[in-house]
């Protein structure tokens, strides 16, 4: 894995602070100082990109999503991406505003770049329910179309952020029949976080050459490996979204080295994915939980969920007690038929704490304080003896969460 962020030929961004967030936080009243923070930003695509994306299942999804989806399949040329702002809940039916206003950044886009607003994607983050500081755009997206250069990721990856503390990036490269693809991609994530496609947002831009079912596919395969097995909340957001775009610069093409790319593209997800929940709001912990012998993989998944959201075994996590009976209770409550207290067994790294759905005999205390200190943090449960396995990456819930989204708007 390369931890620099790479170059993507045919890629073309930059960003700027538009006064996005001044704008929206001057009008919750706040006193954050957000001046010089970068919240706005273009990419451009060569001609001949292609690009798949999935999107938020949450029903109320927010205006630029309902815009990205109707200009999917029209040779994407541009994202717009902008931060500070959702432009959510503020109306998605034709002729309300949040939906004006997200098709009128598209058409500046695509006025600034000489293309057609159908060809421009448009992507928000930031807080709901208040209407886009237009006048942020018109003064900023003609000047923001003249800076695009090859090496302005690092700039969009730290314009798309607002309570992450640490910018989210990866790349990989491979080499096949001699040539290298490389694979780049950014994300933003730290609360509101169980993506459920599709809170957070990630680009991903590679040089492979593809069709958009073959993206798609791809796509929708590493999302369920990693922004799919997250979580830090339990709060699907209404704006989250992921886009893959290939410029087919590198002369390979994608079906000639399919192995290679779903492999490298599966590693650059979940590096995306645990960096947002090593960010977590508030997160002191990152912690892993593995269930395995479920009657299926959805029955293994649904306990994993349920133990990562329940609030006593964060809390706990938070405060390093181990406390296995919040973790048994999780695992009992968890909706799935045929159940067995019995076939139940838990583990704290290495330790086992519950055995046949009863306090391992073996078990001390001491022992399972030793894994529950650690700042990494593996449960594995065991619910049957069946071949199928499943994982989930959370957070504890500190002091710090609540102080966050209690002072988000404030």
């Amino acid at each position: 894995m390369k931890n620099s962020l790479l170059n993507i030929v045919g890629v073309s961004c930059a960003a700027i602070n538009a006064g996005i967030k001044h704008a929206q936080n001057s009008s919750a009243n706040s006193n954050i100082k957000d001046t010089e923070k970068l919240d706005l930003s273009i990419v451009s695509f060569a001609p001949e990109t292609k690009t798949a994306a999935v999107f938020t299942q949450n029903v109320f999804c927010a205006a630029p999503v309902v815009v990205a989806k109707n200009h999917l399949n029209n040779n994407v040329r541009a994202l717009v991406i902008n931060s500070g702002n959702a432009n959510a809940g503020t109306g998605v039916a034709s002729g309300n505003k949040g939906l004006d206003n997200a098709y009128q950044v598209c058409e500046m886009v695509a006025q600034s770049l000489d293309i057609d607003a159908e060809q421009v994607l448009p992507f928000s983050t930031g807080v709901i329910g208040q209407p886009l500081p237009m006048q942020c755009f018109k003064d900023n997206i003609a000047k923001l179309s003249m800076q695009l250069a090859n090496d302005n990721l690092s700039q969009v990856a730290q314009a798309i952020l607002t309570t992450d503390l640490v910018e989210k990036t990866a790349s990989k490269q491979f080499i096949v029949n001699g040539k290298t693809v490389t694979i780049s991609g950014i994300a933003k994530g730290a609360g509101m976080i169980r993506p459920d496609m599709a809170t957070m947002l990630s680009f991903i831009f590679t040089d492979v050459k593809a069709s958009q079912s073959e993206l798609q596919s791809c796509l929708t395969t590493a999302i369920n490996q990693s922004f799919n097995r997250i979580t830090v909340d339990g709060d699907t957001s209404t704006n989250d979204a992921c886009s893959l775009s290939a410029t087919g610069i590198s002369g390979l093409d994608i079906g000639d080295c399919m192995d290679e790319f779903q492999r490298a593209l599966n590693e650059l997800t979940q590096t995306l994915a645990h960096k947002i929940i090593q960010d977590g709001e508030g997160a002191t912990k990152f912690v892993e939980i593995c269930v395995k012998g479920g009657i299926s993989d959805e029955d293994c998944l649904e306990v994993a969920y349920t133990v990562a959201h329940s609030l006593l075994v964060k809390t706990a996590l938070f405060a390093s007690d181990a406390n296995w009976g919040r973790i048994l209770a999780a695992v009992g409550r968890s909706n799935i038929a045929n159940l067995k207290a019995g076939d139940v067994n838990i583990y704290l790294g290495k330790v086992c704490i519950v055995s046949h759905g009863e306090l391992n005999e073996h078990y001390t205390e001491v022992a399972g304080s030793a894994e529950m200190i650690k700042d990494n943090i593996v449960i594995t449960i065991e619910i049957g003896k069946y071949s199928t396995y499943e994982r989930v990456w959370t957070t504890d819930l500190s002091y710090d969460y609540v102080k966050i989204n209690t002072e988000y708007r404030t």
